[in-house]
């Protein structure tokens, strides 16, 4: 005879909760800052602004650690071996240590519905939207004058380069279709009191991609110009209707993540000056969809420049500037390593404020184009991304 079951009457309205609504599913895709870098460790920096700290006290759980969502399920591919799933919480980005978007996205999105909620979560690091994620109505890749008269000055083989670029263009777009199709084939391998009466809504899709794309000077040779990275444009428009298309979802709301490493362009300081042109035409290219009139009150543009942490990289660029003065020291005086250990602390000691030491030291834990793996910047990032998706679907904050 099996032991009787007592359920709370918490975990019986929940379930009633569970299956009184379709579930609603969210695709979430890109390149690594979608997977994300920040370690859970950068958490502690978020309570350290007042601004922030609200959003850390819907990251924590009454016990202090990572909150886990109790009607937020998650499938992601790309940053494992194999496919991850379970209720969202910390541990779902590039690494089991780390963040990305998806947490607070999914944490905020709860906030907007009372419905039961999937995320598919499909991101590779090092993909661009122009060959890896190339959708199919936009053709195939076609290298420009000046790339073939470089191939031809390398003496490299045009017909194989052309062969090789066809083979890997549109890889990630595929394998990224495939996926959400397999999770929705059956739902209920990943949110387990998944009820099929109600079914399930495709309710939205969030992009977060670009730096591979802002880099690459050969698909875009005019990038410093304006209009130079136009292509990048034509190249979401075709990928939004094709996901549509691909998905039987017309008019799916898309949420596009404006790449914002940096901050905000007109703030550059004088180091900065040199990239502010590049990086306001990619900017302004990945945020064009969203006023193309096919697309007006559907797709939405997200700067995440506006997440950037301005504390930070002041503070990183002064302990820079540190380091450089206790490195040019020990070659003057040819200090041995603990010697010149000893006077870089003492250096940092004496030019940071301790708070200065502080955001470095539980603030960044990756680089600045993985948005210094900051859990401040990257849960602002995911947030805002949940808040442009429930102005698409008119959902008002519970």
């Amino acid at each position: 005879m099996k032991p009787i079951q007592i359920l709370s009457l918490t975990s019986l309205l929940f379930a009633t909760q569970l299956h009184a609504k379709p579930l609603q599913v969210f695709i979430l895709a890109g390149q690594s800052n979608m997977q994300g870098h920040a370690r859970i460790s950068t958490f502690e920096h978020i309570g350290m602004d007042p601004a922030t700290k609200p959003m850390l006290v819907e990251m924590l759980g009454a016990d202090g650690k990572p909150k886990i969502c109790e009607r937020v399920w998650i499938s992601a591919i790309g940053s494992a071996e194999a496919e991850q799933t379970g209720k969202l919480t910390a541990g779902f980005g590039a690494s089991t240590e780390k963040i990305g978007p998806e947490f607070t996205f999914g944490l905020y999105m709860q906030k907007f519905t009372d419905a039961p909620i999937l995320l598919i979560k499909t991101a590779w690091g090092g993909k661009s939207l122009n060959t890896d994620f190339r959708p199919p109505s936009a053709g195939p890749y076609v290298f420009n004058e000046a790339q073939l008269a470089n191939f031809q000055k390398q003496g490299k083989d045009v017909a194989a380069m052309k062969a090789e670029k066809a083979k890997v263009t549109g890889v990630y777009y595929r394998l990224m279709i495939e996926h959400v199709k397999k999770v929705l084939a059956d739902p209920k391998r990943v949110v387990p009191g998944y009820d099929a009466a109600q079914g399930y809504e495709l309710a939205g899709f969030a992009w977060f991609q670009g730096w591979n794309d802002m880099v690459d000077g050969g698909t875009y040779p005019n990038r410093d110009q304006a209009g130079g990275y136009d292509a990048y444009t034509t190249a979401m428009a075709h990928f939004i209707r094709d996901v549509r298309k691909e998905l039987n979802a017309p008019k799916l709301p898309f949420v596009i993540g404006v790449i914002g490493v940096g901050g905000p362009t007109a703030e550059y300081g004088p180091d900065q000056q040199r990239y502010k042109g590049t990086h306001e035409n990619i900017r302004n290219a990945m945020a064009a969809p969203a006023q193309m009139p096919e697309f007006k009150g559907n797709v939405a543009a997200v700067l995440t420049e506006k997440y950037w942490d301005k504390e930070l990289t002041a503070a990183k660029a002064k302990d820079g500037a540190i380091r450089q003065q206790a490195k040019k020291l020990a070659a003057d005086k040819k200090l041995k390593p603990a010697e010149e250990r000893a006077a870089l602390e003492k250096m940092r000691t004496e030019g940071l404020t301790e708070r200065e030491r502080q955001a470095l030291e539980k603030g960044i834990s990756n680089l600045e184009f993985h948005y210094l793996g900051s859990a401040k910047i990257l849960g602002g990032v995911g947030r805002g991304f949940a808040e442009a998706m429930a102005g698409l679907k008119g959902l008002a904050k519970e």
